[in-house]
């Protein structure tokens, strides 16, 4: 039976509400590098002229930071050195872009949300300066796939949380019936499952199980997980270009019918308790020792997973947090389980587009090496 996934806060309905705006601007363009044009506005930011081509008028665009990177990459250019060249030298910088597009040229897509017409004053968005092979599967297809089984679904999901920004959109769900007793805090898990896509190449179209611990809603990403390219590679790249607007939409539509089945493995109790024991044995790896160092631990943890300095600090105070809330049993050692809710824990702080990365090392803890997690666990 059909029910609403919609949580109190209309998260979901906002964001349909932003897919379908910005698919109402989306414009894309095939366009050969030297039909255009890098320029810079009177403030120093990035913009690209396309020039007219095919009845279609000159048009304008500011560049953001996503499309400006894949310019920089494209001209071989590290992006850290192209944003101090446009910040301080922004004519010469115009200038060898324009030269390389002129003398090295090549094929581009250029995905934009619309302005007017140049001649009328407008200006556009350049998001994506991608190859002209780029596969394009946009927020709506996605969408469209996933929804309609998720509201059938007899694990009656509900949005936790949703956005878009200008990389990617991402969309997280919880059951509110499949849940159990993971052993990690004396708390409660949910199943759940997680939607990514990216319209501007920066990342694959992905669905993922997510196992939340819901005293404080951190989600664990688990090894389920599939992942489909916007790349073009077995389809083959040189062909995708060549084939009409009817082929590709029959591409899509497999994609979606794809999305349609994983979401329904991955929303499936049995997966959901393969979870649920492997936190329960994570809970039983505990940190042997008398006064224990929780720096000391989290210190090593940063290491077995190669974190920097400030991700291992974040951590730190995720394992605060995580100990210090209602329901933890603070006679308990720490545990594997333990620190895979401090892991996740960072995901509250992190910017929109590193949270996955957040919930993935909490899988990749769950899933860690016994050899490694002895590492982790020496004490200090």
């Amino acid at each position: 039976m059909t029910h609403t996934i919609e949580n109190g806060k209309n998260t979901l309905t906002r964001l349909l509400e932003k897919v379908r705006d910005d698919a109402a601007r989306k414009e894309d363009y095939i366009a050969p590098t030297h039909d255009l044009q890098k320029t810079t506005d009177h403030q120093g930011n990035p913009q690209i002229v396309v020039e007219q081509r095919g009845g279609v008028p000159t048009k304008l665009f500011n560049v953001n930071d996503v499309a400006f990177g894949q310019i920089a990459g494209h001209a071989g250019i590290d992006v850290r050195t192209a944003r101090r060249l446009q910040s301080g030298y922004s004519a010469e910088f115009d200038g060898l872009i324009n030269a390389i597009w002129q003398k090295e040229p090549a094929v581009r897509m250029l995905r934009t949300h619309a302005g007017l017409a140049l001649t009328d004053g407008g200006v556009g968005t350049l998001r994506a300066f991608v190859s002209d092979k780029f596969k394009t599967f946009d927020h709506v297809n996605l969408l469209q796939s996933a929804l309609p089984q998720l509201m059938d679904s007899d694990a009656r999901f509900q949005v936790v949380n949703a956005e878009v920004t200008d990389k990617r959109l991402y969309l997280r769900l919880k059951s509110l019936v499949h849940t159990g007793d993971g052993a990690a805090v004396g708390d409660t898990m949910a199943n759940g499952i997680g939607l990514q896509n990216s319209e501007v190449g920066a990342g694959s179209v992905s669905v993922y199980q997510i196992a939340w611990t819901l005293a404080c809603l951190n989600g664990m990403q688990t090894q389920n997980k599939t992942r489909s390219s916007h790349i073009t590679s077995g389809r083959d790249a040189d062909d995708w270009g060549l084939l009409s607007d009817q082929a590709k939409d029959a591409d899509n539509r497999a994609l979606e019918l794809k999305i349609r089945d994983l979401v329904g493995v991955y929303s499936s109790r049995d997966a959901f308790d393969d979870v649920l024991q492997k936190m329960r044995d994570a809970a039983a790896d505990v940190i042997d020792g008398e006064a224990i160092d929780k720096t000391d631990v989290v210190a090593n943890l940063g290491a077995v997973m190669k974190l920097t300095k400030k991700e291992t600090d974040d951590v730190l105070n995720g394992l605060l947090d995580t100990i210090g809330q209602s329901g933890y049993e603070r006679e308990k050692p720490l545990s594997r389980a333990t620190l895979i809710n401090a892991v996740t824990a960072v995901s509250h702080k992190a910017d929109a587009d590193d949270v996955d990365m957040w919930q993935q090392r909490g899988g990749q803890l769950l899933d860690m090496r016994p050899a490694d997690w002895r590492r982790v666990a020496v004490a200090a």
